[in-house]
């Protein structure tokens, strides 16, 4: 559990020093790429850290992630409805997280509150090929 501390701490170090790809996944809500890095010790992976801010009442559509990616989320600020596969819906506060596994379903992801904004950060382990992070249902 350190190590994953240690990790959170120097991914927030650098959003400051990142330049951050964004992109608009639902009206509310914004997904920011704020570390992409190879791994030098596990070719073709690369770690990459996604800020997801969600404004009152917005969410992000149901979907997944790329089928290499191996992903840790933890809420940053708010609280975060979340429903991943067939477990059954979960609102995470923040400083709780969860984590999500090659082809798992993101079925709910979705700001608790009406009056708050929230965000979280996930930590994805992936395939340096697989560029797009989220995947809509068709």
């Amino acid at each position: 559990m350190h190590k994953i501390a240690l990790l959170l701490a120097a991914t927030a170090a650098l959003f400051s020093t990142c330049a951050a790809a964004h992109d608009t996944i639902a009206p509310g809500a914004k997904v920011s790429v704020v570390f992409d890095q190879e791994l030098p010790n596990v070719p073709g992976k690369s770690l990459r850290a996604v800020l997801v801010e969600y404004e009152p009442g917005a969410g992000s559509p149901s979907h997944r992630h790329p089928s290499s990616a191996f992903i840790y989320a933890r809420v940053l600020e708010g609280a975060i409805r979340s429903k991943v596969n067939e477990e059954p819906e979960h609102t995470y506060q923040a400083g709780e997280s969860w984590t999500e596994k090659p082809g798992d379903h993101h079925q709910v992801s979705h700001n608790a509150s009406d009056t708050a904004p929230a965000k979280l950060l996930a930590i994805f382990v992936v395939d340096t090929n697989d560029r797009k992070i989220v995947i809509p249902d068709k």
